[in-house]
């Protein structure tokens, strides 16, 4: 079981929000965000899961935590399957924990940014519940593949929050672009929003996920 960081925003919780950091960082990562979150309308229970350490490719087999391995980010890159198919466990027992404390699946949002974002696409797309909303920040489709195996997706209604900065030197902007519009493409409901920063999450950003939360039932 992954170790996690759990924050509130109030009593009696409408949504959990499973937010998977970036590559190299932690649950730590966004916990500040927490209080932006704060509201009259809904309340939030925030899980900031640690992913495993392991050597990362792309940045020189150095131990750090990581969803899975990255060997070069661009397009026709190679892809650890193997290593997604593990996160993708680890992240599903952490749902199931929310469903064992009594919450439906339609109360989970599972959110990233970047490596985390991608993680939570690949798991929006093969998972085995339809969640309330996935927010997918700075990020890909790891397995851009899954789409075209797949025709019989029972959740083309979840909506999707994706977010890309413009000027973005780590995930490349037309990869993010790519991704949003393969989505669109299979037929899910993509909420895109472009941002003029680099690699990051701005107030903007913030306040657009927001009003993207609120707008659930």
């Amino acid at each position: 079981m992954l170790e996690y960081i759990t924050a509130h925003t109030g009593n009696n919780p409408d949504y959990v929000i499973i937010w998977l950091h970036g590559l190299g960082a932690d649950g730590h990562d966004f916990e500040p965000v927490v209080p932006q979150f704060k509201n009259p309308k809904h309340s939030f229970r925030f899980i900031f899961p640690h992913a495993p350490v392991q050597p990362v490719t792309i940045n020189g087999g150095m131990a750090m935590r990581a969803w899975y391995d990255i060997t070069a980010m661009d397009i026709h890159r190679h892809v650890d399957e193997d290593g997604i198919n593990q996160s993708v466990g680890l992240v599903q027992a952490l749902i199931d924990r929310q469903l064992k404390d009594g919450f439906k699946a339609e109360q989970i949002v599972l959110a990233g940014f970047s490596q985390g974002g991608a993680l939570a696409l690949h798991m929006a797309l093969t998972g085995q519940h339809k969640l309330a909303a996935v927010i997918a920040l700075s990020c890909y489709l790891p397995v851009p593949g899954v789409i075209s195996k797949r025709s019989d997706f029972s959740h083309k209604d979840t909506p999707f929050f994706m977010a890309h900065g413009q000027h973005d030197p780590v995930v490349p902007y037309a990869l993010g672009e790519q991704s949003k519009d393969l989505l669109i493409k299979a037929g899910f409901k993509v909420d895109w929003h472009t941002y003029p920063i680099q690699h990051g999450v701005d107030m903007n950003e913030l306040n657009d996920i927001k009003s993207f939360l609120l707008s659930l039932p």
